[in-house]
């Protein structure tokens, strides 16, 4: 069982129900994708522009009334050979399929085609609410998800829920102290890849966020936010005692000492 799976087990216990998976994408695709995502009344219609070509005669076979072949490793019947040969491949890891661009191999054609991509920058699928554009099939299921609110992946630990398993999946490492990220410079470890992406910065020195008051540049989004305070006068925090307001939450904190005895 892999580690999603063992995710979405994990989460019916406190979450009532299991948390639907995603997959990345399906193995074959034989006609055009369709997807249809209902909200109340809404519906959101997602289609590709690739059509994958349907398997000649001599593939399919003519006897498509039961399913006939089957797999001598699982017991597993299919209905055409060229099923039960992609199907194969699960035990013998056979990857005939490989990238002309990097060499990577893939079982299918259509993970390969898949892949390619990330080289090519395709991107076929849009948000029929927004117009946003995604390479993969996946990609567009967890966006759709920012406009239906949806959350169907739950932390069995709190009861946390998210709509994205990779969200979810950085989230339990708060539960579990795990680090699996690190620094290759200094060794600092992090339980996610994006604040190990923030850290390199203090080593590279880039600082890809600016202002567009004053120009000054940040490394870190949220240093960004804070500094736009300074413009627009904004003091989130706030004194407990005497309600004095603050712009940031060290000045707050140093205020707070006036009123220990």
């Amino acid at each position: 069982m892999g580690n999603s799976e063992k995710l979405a087990d994990s989460s019916t216990d406190r979450c009532g129900t299991p948390a639907p998976l995603i997959k990345e994408e399906p193995e074959e695709l034989c006609t055009s994708q369709v997807l249809v995502l209902k909200v109340e009344t809404d519906t959101f219609m997602v289609t590709s522009t690739y059509e994958e070509p349907e398997p000649n005669k001599s593939q399919c076979g003519t006897d498509t009334s039961k399913k006939s072949l089957k797999c001598d490793t699982c017991g597993k019947t299919f209905e055409y050979k060229y099923k039960l040969t992609k199907h194969q491949r699960v035990h013998t890891g056979e990857k005939p399929h490989s990238c002309s661009t990097c060499g990577k191999i893939f079982s299918y054609m259509s993970a390969l085609k898949t892949h390619m991509r990330s080289h090519t920058g395709e991107k076929p699928y849009s948000c029929s609410i927004c117009g946003k554009i995604f390479s993969y099939l996946s990609a567009l299921k967890t966006h759709m998800r920012s406009h239906t609110g949806e959350k169907p992946h739950c932390c069995s630990t709190c009861g946390k829920r998210f709509s994205d398993l990779m969200n979810l999946k950085s989230h339990i490492r708060v539960h579990t102290g795990e680090k699996p990220y690190s620094c290759s410079t200094c060794g600092k470890r992090y339980s996610d890849r994006t604040n190990l992406k923030t850290h390199m910065r203090i080593h590279t020195g880039e600082k890809p966020y600016s202002c567009n008051l004053c120009g000054k540049r940040y490394s870190d989004r949220t240093n960004l936010k804070t500094h736009m305070r300074t413009h627009t006068g904004e003091k989130p925090y706030f004194c407990s005692t005497c309600a004095k307001r603050f712009t940031y939450r060290i000045q707050l904190r140093r205020h707070m000492k006036i009123h220990v005895c």
